[in-house]
C-alpha cells in the first residue's frame, strides 16, 4: 500500500464527500480520523474541514500514515495551514500574545512550537489579536514580509470578521451603525474620543429574551476592545464584561466570540472563508423558560451541556 495517494478533482464536491468515494476500502470513521488527524492536502495545502469545497483541477494528496506534525492542543485548533498562513480558533482564557507576566501560556508561543518541529529557524508573525477571554478565529503569518504586506492592506485583504455577542438587555433597534473614535488611557480603559482612532461596528439581532441578546457584530475597523466598548456605550454591555459596566458573569467569561473571518490569501489571492460554531454556552443564555424547561430529564438536570471546554468546529 502507498503511503500517499494522490487525486485530481473532476466536479464539484465536499471534501470528506469525495474523500469517502476515493478511499472506498476505508471506513467512514477511518476517513474522518485521516481527515482531522492533519493528512490531507489539498493544493499543498493541509486542511481539515470536513465541508471545505473542491473544484475541477484541485490535486489532493493523502498522506495514508499518521503525520509527523498533528498538532493537538486543548486551548487551540488548527482549522487551515499551508506555506504562508495559519488559521486557528482559540478557546478563552488564552492570551494571543505573550504579556509581562505570562510568556508560555499564548497562542502564538504554541504555535511558534509546533513549526519549529519542522525547522528549528521556522517563525510565525502575529496578524491581528483576541482578548484573553474572547474565543474564535484568528491568524498568523508564516514569514515577516507576509505580516508586513497584509497588515499594510488590511483592510483591503480582509473581507469580513463577524463575532458573536451575548449582551445585558436587548437593543430597541434589531440593528444599526455603532460609530465613535476610541483611545485608550494609562490605565489601558479604551473609551470615546474626539481624537481617537474611528471605529465602526454594525450589529444585528439574532435572538433574545428578558435578560439578554445575542447579537452578531460585523467590523469595519479592528481597534482594542472596540466591540466591549461599543457595546457598553449602547447601553448593553457584553455579558461578563465587568471592565466595560456588566452586571452580570453568567457563566464565568467573557461573551464574545470571533465566529467568522473571511480574507484574501496574500499568495494564492483566493477568497478564504472560515466560520465557527457559536458557544452552546451563549444559545442557552439567550433561551426563554419553555425552552430550559423542555431540556431538562424528569429529575431536573440539564441534559448535554458540557459548556465550551473545547475550541469547537469550524467550518
Amino acid at each position: 500500500m502507498p503511503r500517499t495517494r494522490e487525486f485530481t478533482v473532476t466536479e464539484e464536491a465536499s471534501l470528506l464527500a469525495y474523500l469517502l468515494l476515493a478511499l472506498s476500502d476505508k471506513s467512514r470513521s477511518t476517513v474522518k480520523s485521516i481527515l482531522s488527524g492533519r493528512q490531507v492536502q489539498v493544493n499543498d495545502a493541509v486542511i481539515t474541514q470536513f465541508d471545505a469545497p473542491l473544484h475541477p483541477g484541485d490535486r489532493l494528496k493523502i498522506n495514508m500514515e499518521k503525520g509527523v506534525m498533528a498538532f493537538s492542543h486543548p486551548d487551540l485548533e488548527i482549522v487551515h495551514e499551508d506555506e504562508s498562513i495559519i488559521v486557528v480558533n482559540k478557546r478563552h482564557g488564552l492570551l494571543s500574545v505573550a504579556t509581562g507576566r505570562e510568556r508560555q501560556k499564548t497562542a502564538y508561543y504554541i504555535l511558534t512550537d509546533y513549526v519549529r518541529r519542522a525547522h528549528p529557524w521556522n517563525r510565525i508573525f502575529v496578524l491581528h489579536r483576541l482578548d484573553r477571554e474572547t474565543s474564535g478565529l484568528m491568524m498568523f503569518a508564516k514569514s515577516e514580509q507576509l505580516q508586513e504586506q497584509m497588515q499594510r492592506h488590511w483592510n483591503e485583504v480582509v473581507m469580513s470578521r463577524k463575532y458573536v455577542a451575548v449582551v445585558e438587555g436587548t437593543p430597541a433597534q434589531a440593528s444599526g451603525r455603532l460609530t465613535s473614535h476610541l483611545q485608550e488611557n494609562k490605565a489601558m480603559n479604551v473609551y470615546s474620543a474626539e481624537d481617537g482612532q474611528l471605529a465602526i461596528t454594525n450589529y444585528t439581532l439574532l435572538k433574545s429574551n428578558k435578560q439578554y441578546a445575542m447579537l452578531e457584530m460585523n467590523l469595519e475597523t479592528g481597534r482594542k476592545n472596540q466591540i466591549r466598548v461599543h457595546a457598553a456605550e449602547m447601553g448593553h454591555p457584553v455579558a461578563g464584561d465587568t471592565k466595560y459596566g456588566a452586571r452580570t458573569n453568567p457563566i464565568n467569561r467573557l461573551a464574545l466570540h470571533a465566529r467568522e473571518l473571511h480574507f484574501i490569501h496574500p499568495v494564492t489571492r483566493e477568497l478564504m472563508r472560515f466560520q465557527t460554531d457559536i458557544p452552546r454556552r451563549f444559545l442557552l443564555l439567550v433561551k426563554n423558560r419553555e425552552q430550559r424547561e423542555d431540556e431538562k430529564d424528569p429529575k431536573g438536570t440539564k441534559k448535554g451541556n458540557r459548556g465550551d471546554a473545547a475550541p469547537g468546529k469550524a467550518k
